[in-house]
């Protein structure tokens, strides 16, 4: 009997599926100075446990993105260990801070599956669960995956494609508990721009950029114990190359959007995102952000502020999509995101 595992395939799942992934994993402060080394991340919340707590919080929460790293490497031994791509994000919500010391694990449910016309993949639709030591959820999202068949002769699924919501509505971000901006310090954070300094429509671009290496990236991605054969196995593309896994992309831009938007101290919510274009090593990202809304909290001195993320590996900042809808060559991520900031 074989002991190893191929991985599932598309025909593999079903409506309705919950599969419990393997290998809890326990946050240390180590993993976000390695977070750190990876990527140009410089949000004072999460560097300082003394503007932490004088923010209302207890100490420095672990990075909003290992959060969602560790939840999502979790799942790609089952999900997505045989997937030619990951395709979206949609309802995306941050549950609770994740502190150094907290467990983490994750499950995830069928909600949809598709076919492709061409009968040798499919697309397998989830909604991914992360919970800490208490069985506390601390984020869940929406993903959804296309998975190469084990046999292109095995009978398509019922077609189900879930219906997510455009956006997370403001009202339903979650804000942790005891964050208080009143007594913000913007000198530390390195920026005076504070949430009622930025108008809706609004364009930044973050200026920097950095070109990929191959052994950070992977480097980056076995830190989350993804395991995805794309990102590893330089022999499963015809080109030879190893395809960047697309939270890397995420992390980097988001690092680089400091420049701009530093007081953006957190992530509350992914209304959605699309890898647009696939990223290889040698590639120089940029990003550039636009201010969609805007909100108010309930929180003191927090306010809520929806920006679109795009990361280019060349193209002009401000420019996305060509004449004909679809996205521009150059363009790697389309990421739609809440962040929380000082009124």
């Amino acid at each position: 009997m074989a002991k190893t595992s191929a991985g599932r395939f598309f025909e593999d799942y079903s409506l309705g599926q919950v599969i419990d992934h393997a290998v809890p994993r326990t946050i240390s402060g180590g993993e976000r100075a390695l977070y750190h080394a990876l990527y140009p991340a410089r949000h004072a919340l999460y560097s300082s446990d003394e503007f932490a707590r004088a923010s209302g919080l207890a100490a420095s929460p672990i990075d909003d993105l290992v959060a969602f790293h560790v939840v999502f490497g979790k799942s790609v031994p089952d999900i997505s260990l045989n997937a030619v791509a990951n395709l979206g994000y949609a309802e995306a919500r941050w549950l609770k801070p994740v502190w150094p010391g907290d467990t983490l694990r994750s499950s995830s449910e069928v909600i949809g599956l598709k076919q492709n016309s061409n009968g040798k993949t499919g697309v397998v639709y989830v909604r991914t669960t992360g919970t800490n030591q208490h069985g506390e959820a601390v984020m869940q999202f929406v993903r959804w995956v296309m998975v190469r068949k084990r046999d292109v002769d095995a009978p398509a699924p019922q077609t189900v494609i879930p219906e997510t919501a455009p956006a997370v509505a403001a009202e339903d971000l979650v804000i942790p508990e005891g964050l208080d901006f009143s007594g913000y310090d913007v000198s530390q954070a390195g920026e005076p721009h504070r949430w009622g300094d930025y108008a809706v429509g609004e364009q930044i671009d973050h200026v920097d950029g950095v070109t990929i290496e191959e052994a950070e990236h992977m480097l980056a991605t076995r830190l989350w114990q993804n395991t995805a054969k794309t990102h590893f196995d330089g022999t499963l593309r015809e080109d030879g190359k190893r395809l960047i896994y697309g939270g890397h992309v995420i992390s980097m831009a988001r690092s680089l959007s400091f420049n701009g938007l530093a007081n953006a101290q957190m992530i509350a919510a992914i209304n959605g995102g699309a890898h647009a274009n696939p990223c290889f090593a040698g590639d120089t990202v940029r990003a550039w952000s636009e201010v969609l809304d805007k909100a108010e909290t309930t929180a003191p001195g927090v306010g809520a502020v929806r920006l679109r993320l795009v990361a280019t590996k060349g193209g002009a900042p401000f420019e996305l999509k060509g004449e004909n809808g679809k996205y521009l060559p150059d363009v790697l991520l389309d990421l739609d995101y809440w962040a929380l900031m000082p009124t």
